[in-house]
């Protein structure tokens, strides 16, 4: 690109708030005297969401974004840059500063996936265009890159994972992360950096960490880095990674990896170099593998958001499957709520509200729950993650809701899971329910999970009282009942446990750390 002396690059950042691996930061470091890293408070980020009109961002999100913010601010800083903050609607603060420097030469994004994003895109083409001012676009959410991906047009990619998943390992490469420069180029004089917003400036208190938190941890790309540390080189938890996956107490049980990734703290592709350095140091086996199996599942929703574009949020999913979905705000009250009657999914709902996270066993589990045991519109459990999760990723959350509901990328039919096998099955001993549903604190054992099968006893001694003190069950499918009185079929993990030597070509599907997971151990 030609340019005069001190001619500036616009850099508008959104979901990749990090410095390293990041191709806008690098070109613009490279072609330019001056550089301008943008984030803007998209007002329309902290509306209604589309058919429910919750908001669309929550506190321990909102929290946890401004963390990234400040911390990037601080990254930039050390490297003689800065990140200029601003709320309003990118296309016109963008415009604002064209006209307000008179020196930008080209404005660089990363593109994204969905439409809301690419109307953003549209509008920042429509200004450019208008003020004579160049336009460089990246892709760079993703491990695989869109441009190396073995189907090509996007309408060829498959509608099953497995498929997807066998062609990228055997046909793509994935690139290497991006070297980037020490220092970064300056600010233009006379540009001011901006303050970044309060939770209060959005209407929101601070949320307190709930010590029971599964996520006690901050944004931002140090905090991201940190914990990649101390999750492969430090513990050597990577290497017991697929064993303790299902977890549901405690920050250990998984990578954690997927609040920092939703808003681009963390690159795919770092996390890829490093599981391969790993490999090749000290160990490669199953649990390595999965990391990298649940990575290109992220990879596989965000090109299934390419493929389908507004279909993602269509009620009729991607299938166009006609189902009868019910609309009733009493169901979906006391499923958000947590007081469905059916302990595991209460304890889920209950932890997500604290603390905006929940364990990927149990997003199944509660997604299941509402469209197959309640029969409620999708959409509803979707936008109520949508408000609450930490690390909510657009394509990762409708995908994945789609497939929950049977209308989206899921092979199988009718998949449901039973909450009572599911409880036992991973909290066997009812810990992780006590923690979470405190009314039932004194009934022991896995006999947490079915307090409506107990007797009136056992129940009075446990000080509970169905229907008063915690409620009864709102649904009771026949199934559950070849569950009641069961022992636990899994203990604990033991701690360090891994797997045996491993090849891609012996595993199953099943896994998606970084949103919900996949199991076949249903009924």
């Amino acid at each position: 690109m030609e340019r005069s002396p001190l001619r500036s690059v616009l850099c508008l950042l959104r979901n990749d708030l990090r410095f390293h691996d990041h191709q806008v930061l690098q070109w613009a470091h490279n072609h330019a005297d001056h550089v301008i890293p943008l984030y803007c408070f998209d007002p329309r980020h902290y509306r209604g969401t589309h058919c429910y009109n919750f908001p669309k961002t929550g506190p321990h999100r909102l929290k946890f974004l401004l963390e990234s913010v400040e911390d990037l601010r601080e990254t930039l800083k050390n490297k003689g840059s800065n990140l200029v903050v601003r709320k309003g609607r990118p296309e016109e603060v963008v415009h604002d500063l064209i006209a307000q420097l008179g020196s930008v030469a080209a404005v660089a994004f990363h593109e994204e996936a969905t439409q809301e994003e690419l109307d953003v895109e549209k509008a920042l083409l429509q200004v450019c265009s208008e003020q004579g001012v160049a336009v460089q676009n990246f892709w760079g959410s993703t491990l695989y890159h869109r441009d190396d991906l073995p189907f090509k047009p996007i309408a060829r990619l498959p509608d099953v994972y497995t498929q997807f998943r066998k062609a990228v390992e055997s046909q793509a490469m994935v690139r290497p992360p991006l070297k980037m420069a020490d220092q970064m180029k300056p600010l233009p004089p006379g540009v001011d950096e901006g303050q970044i917003p309060s939770l209060e400036d959005f209407g929101m208190t601070d949320p307190l960490t709930d010590p029971r938190s599964a996520f006690p941890c901050s944004g931002g790309e140090t905090q991201a880095l940190r914990r990649l540390q101390h999750y492969f080189w430090d513990t050597n938890l990577v290497a017991s990674y697929k064993e303790t996956r299902n977890g549901l107490i405690g920050l250990d049980y998984s990578t954690k990896f997927a609040p920092w990734l939703a808003l681009g703290c963390i690159s795919p592709r770092y996390i890829y170099e490093q599981i391969r350095k790993y490999e090749k140091e000290r160990t490669a086996n199953q649990s390595t593998y999965w990391v990298l199996f649940e990575l290109a599942w992220r990879d596989y929703f965000r090109f299934v958001a390419l493929k389908y574009g507004r279909r993602l949020f269509f009620l009729r999913g991607l299938q166009d499957k006609d189902v009868p979905w019910k609309k009733d705000s009493k169901l979906f009250d006391a499923w958000k709520e947590g007081r469905t009657g059916v302990p595991f999914v209460d304890a889920n709902m209950r932890e997500l509200a604290a603390t905006g996270f929940m364990s990927n066993r149990g997003r199944q589990n509660v997604a299941s729950f509402l469209t197959k045991d309640l029969g409620l519109d999708w959409r509803m459990g979707a936008e109520w993650f949508e408000y609450l999760l930490v690390d909510y990723d657009v394509c990762s959350n409708y995908g994945n809701w789609l497939y929950s509901a049977g209308i989206g990328n899921d092979p199988r039919e009718n998949r449901k899971f039973n909450m009572i096998k599911q409880g036992l099955d991973y909290d066997g001993h009812g810990d992780y329910v006590r923690r979470w549903v405190p009314e039932l604190q004194c009934i022991k054992g896995g006999d947490v999970h079915t307090p409506w099968a107990m007797s009136s006893g056992a129940l009075s001694e446990a000080g509970v009282s169905l229907g008063d003190t915690y409620p009864l069950p709102m649904v009771m499918p026949r199934e559950w009942s070849r569950h009641i009185n069961q022992k636990p079929t899994r203990g604990p993990i033991p701690k360090g446990k891994k797997g045996p030597p491993y090849t891609p070509k012996q595993h199953k599907d099943r896994g998606v750390d970084f949103y919900f997971s996949r199991n076949k151990d249903l009924s």
